[in-house]
Parts: C-alpha cells; structure tokens; sequence
C-alpha cells in the first residue's frame, strides 16, 4: 500500500479527535477506550481491545454544571472589576506630577524663608514680638534661645531631603 494522501490523513485526524471528544464526552463515561495501531502505523480508537497492542485509555470526565461555570465567570469577572477600580483609585490618589512639583516648590519657598528668618534671628542681638495693641515686646535671653530653637527645627523640617 503507498503513501496516504492529504484527504487520508484529515480523515484519520478528525476521526481521533471526534473519538477523542467522544471518549470525554458524558455518554462515554461509563465505557472503555482502547488505543492502538494497525500494521500500517495507523492509530485507532476503539471501545474494544484490538489485540495485543492495545492501549487502555484511562479517561475520566464529568457532567458539566452551567450554573456553577457561570457563577466562577461571574465572581471572576467581579474579581478582575474590583482589581481595575482598585488600581484606578489608587492611581488616582497618587498626586499628579504637577502637584508634587508644586509641593516641592512650596517646601523650598518654606525652607528659604526659615533659613533667612535664622540668620536674622542669630544676627540680631535683640529680639521681639508685637503684642495684642501692635507694641514691641522684647524678648530675653531665654525667650530669644526658645525662638530661635523653633526656627531652628522649623529650617530641619523644611530644608532637609525627605
């Protein structure tokens, strides 16, 4: 016998692959499938043994239950919408370039303020503060210490890298 033609082996797949979707299918459950080949190196499926050369096939399926396979697609794509609105509200708390340049900004405007109120304070022999009526108050050594250590945290705060 010659070589099989095209057509031979379409045939020769489709009919494993049907016997195959047969073999898991339900109605097939309950019955044996054999798996062998001829002289030729043909592969066949069969429900009886063929000879010595037969494979049995342990197959198993089960009935498929539509509900329980539409509740897992449903709680999955429940699931994938929970991760979507959870990384597009995490997204949107994270502030915007633009924003975090601004607050960079205003941190540096904070610094330089605090820096040039320290050396003010440090070069000044005589410190004050207005009072309730808009007078000067001036303030002793211990007071113009106190002061100055605020500032002096206040400059840390603002002027060092976070």
């Amino acid at each position: 016998m010659g070589q099989p033609g095209i057509a031979d082996m379409n045939y020769r797949t489709l009919a494993a692959v049907s016997l195959m979707s047969l073999a898991m299918s339900t109605s097939a459950v309950a019955g044996e499938i054999y798996k062998w080949t001829d002289d030729d190196g043909n592969v066949h499926y069969t429900d009886t043994p063929m000879g010595d050369s037969s494979e049995r096939l342990n197959l198993q399926s089960r009935d498929t239950n539509d509900a329980a396979v539409a509740r897992q697609n449903a709680e999955l794509h429940e699931r994938q919408l929970a991760r979507a609105e959870a990384k597009a509200a995490e997204q949107a708390a994270q502030p915007s370039q633009e924003e975090l340049m601004a607050a960079a900004r205003e941190k540096d405007e904070q610094c330089n303020k605090y820096r040039q109120r320290l050396t003010t304070m440090l070069q000044s022999r005589r410190l004050y503060r207005e009072d309730d009526n808009g007078e000067r108050v001036y303030l002793d050594e211990e007071e113009m210490a106190a002061e100055r250590a605020k500032v002096q945290g206040q400059v840390e705060e603002y002027c060092n890298a976070s």
